[in-house]
């Protein structure tokens, strides 16, 4: 049974009455008979109802919103109130005539008209008695239509069959009422109180949740002891779903396995997204469920996933979680649990991959070869975590994509230059909104298998801020002891990177942490010399320019002589990036000068290199170190690679001052201050005038002042340029040398020497001076890259004057 409300004839709409009007009494059995007396007049003004049947007796109230009800409502307000009622057949029939309305109806009498904010209208009527519709009178302005009165047969005044019928109607109802939770407890109050047989059953009819068809039955069902049968019908069929519902609660409660009660909750949650207007989620959780079958992962695991699947079940798809829990669940599904690519153990296919993508590089392919070939010994070994270290544009990330391709593996980079959050390699914990995995995770999704050759680039770059080191974050990622059971903040669950090859890239390993340094194989990629440069751009560089531009081998040609003006004239770098620029400017040219049609030659020749890329704009002078005292070229290390600078000196009347410029750093002027100050102890052995010191200023320069400087790799070039400005000697020609010095004039090793020897090769340096225990240095290095050099191997500073500092004086020499 439902409580009546207030059902809107035109847009079914509900609205409230208000709570203070006054109450309007239950029918009694006096009521009954004076409505019974009472006459019907011979035609009645027709207001239609949607959804809703009148009864006699009962009191609704109803809303008219189109413009003939109310019309209708308000002239029959101001006369007689009395109006007929009539269900109609069809709902949405906006403008219903007799065609469209049931034959019997109820004479209504109009008990109080409301007027609502809305511009709607509300009306509390009473049924009173029945009638059938004969024929229409009119339509206009309102439908009119001529009635007969429907008697109603009532049983004997003695009836013990219709008397159990009605004690069964009251005690049915007030059980329903009872069993119901959506039924205020006063319902049954007002069921007590009904004396009449008759308005009994109408109440309960007009009550019940029946459709208008099963309610208009009722109506025109004359016989009143038949009605009240069939009503006690309904009542019983609603009363058996309600025990029904009921029952399924107390079993859901009590008695239902974890299963089934996941199931029945989960079919009301259904039915109520769809009455909402919602829409099911069920197959999407299918789906789900069977793409899970199909996984290779453990106990744990399914247990894990069964259980974050239910919380899905659980949600509402309208909340901010289920997006996130959708999210969490896919990535689930997505990464490859235990799923691993096989490995290619071809070492000599595995070679060749090697060598046709990168030219030298041999310490980093013999490596992998050495890996490939224990792998294939013994498969369950853990993958090696290497860390390629150089100058930029010598290969190293390209080196991954090689690496891959020679196992056999599929390939994931991930750049961390700049990375400051530690969520982005631990992942963000699902509580927050947007919530996602870390990079290591979503890298072995996009691969899709949990072996690949993952790249970690520009792993020297990461900086850290009050979110977190991602830097400390990534020490679990790359420790073979630990990374078998990664945890993921967004996954929540440990995962297995053993088998994945972590290949990171660096261009300095001063920034990496010490110990995230450790964990590594630290492999160093140094710089090129000329010829593997010239080699790199027959092999590489110019083929894909030619075929990047839509060009063909025989359009162009390069030779060795032209391709060493590039690199020698243009270019100023370790690695060929640069280099790769300027050919792709000379194939641009080329390939303009073919589409507007013009005469060129195919063979480029040096003057053509000048005319397409202008003049040289890398010039290296070594012969000024040779003419003016004071100036020595020394060797130095930067992150790009090698390099040469020139220390220069000279002196200025004064009372024996220091400067130093060129944007030094602290460690480089200490080294200049030890360089004086060993001089002003040593002054008669190096045959130094010790009056200088006190008569003149000595001023120390690094040109290029625009870049910062620091290091102690110029301590034994400051002190030979100061010796020679004292002594106004000339420094040997084509010499160049690195070292770190001390007050007792000891020579110590210092880093960085393969760079600085490709740096002093570039620059058509002959003899290089070093420290004796950088000899080792020099032996771990290629013979290639030594030729045209040799090499002074010094302990003491006296060493490196006796071999740079000649008896010759400068031209124009001071006399000190």
């Amino acid at each position: 049974m439902a409580k009546s409300g207030i059902f809107n004839i035109d847009s079914l709409s509900s609205q409230h009455i208000d709570e203070d009007a006054e109450l309007i009494p239950l029918m009694t059995t006096e009521d009954e008979e004076l409505i019974n007396k009472e006459e019907l007049p011979g035609n009645l003004p027709i207001l239609p109802l949607k959804n809703t049947v009148l009864f006699p007796g009962v009191v609704i109230p109803i809303t008219a919103g189109r413009d003939k009800s109310i019309k209708l409502i308000n002239e029959a307000n101001q006369g007689d109130k009395v109006i007929g009622v009539v269900a109609q057949k069809n709902d949405e029939e906006e403008d219903p005539g007799i065609k469209d309305i049931h034959k019997v109806g109820v004479v209504a009498r109009i008990l109080r008209v409301l007027k609502m904010p809305d511009g709607n209208t509300t009306v509390i009527i009473q049924g009173k008695k029945r009638f059938e519709v004969d024929e229409m009178i009119s339509e206009d302005p309102y439908l009119r239509c001529s009635i007969n009165e429907v008697e109603e047969t009532r049983p004997p005044h003695i009836d013990e069959e219709f008397e159990a019928i009605i004690d069964s109607i009251k005690d049915l109802s007030l059980r329903i009422i009872k069993e119901s939770p959506n039924i205020p407890s006063e319902a049954s109050f007002a069921i007590k109180n009904i004396e009449s047989s008759s308005f009994l059953v109408n109440f309960v009819s007009s009550n019940m949740n029946l459709e208008v068809k099963d309610k208009q039955q009722l109506l025109e069902t004359g016989d009143l002891k038949d009605r009240a049968l069939a009503t006690l019908k309904f009542m019983n069929l609603e009363f058996q779903k309600l025990e029904l519902k009921n029952d399924i609660q107390l079993k859901v409660q009590n008695d239902m396995s974890q299963q089934q009660r996941e199931y029945f909750l989960h079919q009301q949650m259904k039915t109520i997204q769809e009455e909402l207007g919602g829409v099911s989620n069920e197959s999407e959780i299918e789906e789900m469920r069977e793409r899970a079958k199909s996984k290779k992962w453990n106990e744990e695991i399914d247990k894990h996933f069964k259980k974050e699947l239910a919380k899905l079940q659980r949600m509402n798809p309208q909340v901010a979680e289920f997006s996130i829990q959708r999210n969490y669940l896919d990535l689930f599904l997505d990464l490859p649990w235990d799923e691993f690519s096989q490995d290619k153990f071809d070492l000599k296919r595995a070679q060749k991959v090697l060598d046709k993508d990168h030219y030298g590089l041999e310490d980093v392919k013999r490596r992998i070869i050495e890996y490939l070939a224990v792998l294939k010994l013994r498969n369950d070994m853990k993958s090696p975590i290497l860390c390629l270290y150089g100058p930029p544009g010598v290969g190293k990330t390209s080196l991954g994509r090689s690496v891959a391709e020679s196992l056999g593996r599929e390939y994931v980079r991930v750049s961390l230059g700049g990375l400051r959050d530690e969520a982005e390699i631990r992942g963000h914990r699902k509580t927050y909104i947007g919530a996602m995995p870390g990079r290591i995770i979503q890298g072995l999704k996009k691969a899709g298998t949990s072996n690949p050759v993952f790249v970690l680039d520009e792993i020297d770059k990461l900086a850290s801020s009050h979110q977190g080191d991602p830097s400390s974050a990534l020490l679990e990622v790359l420790d073979p002891e630990q990374n078998s059971e990664f945890h993921d903040n967004f996954l929540e669950l440990g995962y297995d990177l053993s088998k994945v090859m972590f290949i990171a890239t660096a261009n300095s390993l001063q920034t990496i942490q010490p110990a995230l340094r450790d964990r590594m194989e630290i492999i160093n990629v140094s710089g090129y010399t000329i010829e593997e440069k010239v080699e790199i751009a027959k092999r590489h560089l110019l083929p894909k320019q030619i075929n990047e531009h839509g060009l063909t081998k025989k359009d162009i040609k390069l030779g060795k002589t032209q391709l060493e003006d590039i690199i020698e004239g243009y270019t100023r770098e370790s690695g060929v990036r640069s280099l790769e620029k300027q050919l792709a400017k000379v194939v641009r040219f080329i390939a303009k000068s073919i589409a507007l049609e013009e005469e060129y030659d195919v063979k480029v020749s040096s003057d053509k290199i000048v005319e397409i890329l202008g003049p040289p704009k890398v010039e290296r002078s070594i012969s000024e170190n040779n003419d003016v005292a004071g100036v020595v070229t020394g060797l130095a290390w930067t992150r790009v690679g090698g390099d040469i600078l020139f220390i220069e000196s000279i002196l200025s009347k004064g009372k024996g001052n220091l400067s130093i410029t060129g944007n030094l750093g602290k460690v480089m002027k200490e080294s200049a201050t030890i360089a004086m100050e060993y001089i002003k102890s040593n002054a008669e052995k190096f045959e130094v005038n010790p009056d200088i010191f006190s008569n003149y200023n000595v001023h120390i320069h690094v040109p290029e002042g625009a870049t910062p400087k620091d290091g102690p790799s110029a301590g034994i070039t400051m002190l030979t340029s100061l010796v020679s400005l004292f002594t106004q000697r000339k420094v040997k020609k084509n010499i160049a040398m690195t070292g770190e010095i001390t007050l007792r004039g000891k020579v110590l090793p210092v880093g960085g020497i393969k760079e600085k020897i490709l740096a002093a090769k570039r620059s058509k340096i002959k003899e290089i001076i070093l420290c004796e225990d950088n000899r080792k240095d020099i032996e771990e290095i290629k013979e290639d890259y030594l030729k045209g050099l040799k090499f002074h191997y010094v302990r003491e500073m006296s060493e490196v004057l006796d071999i740079a500092i000649t008896k010759q004086k400068v031209k124009d020499a001071k006399v000190l």
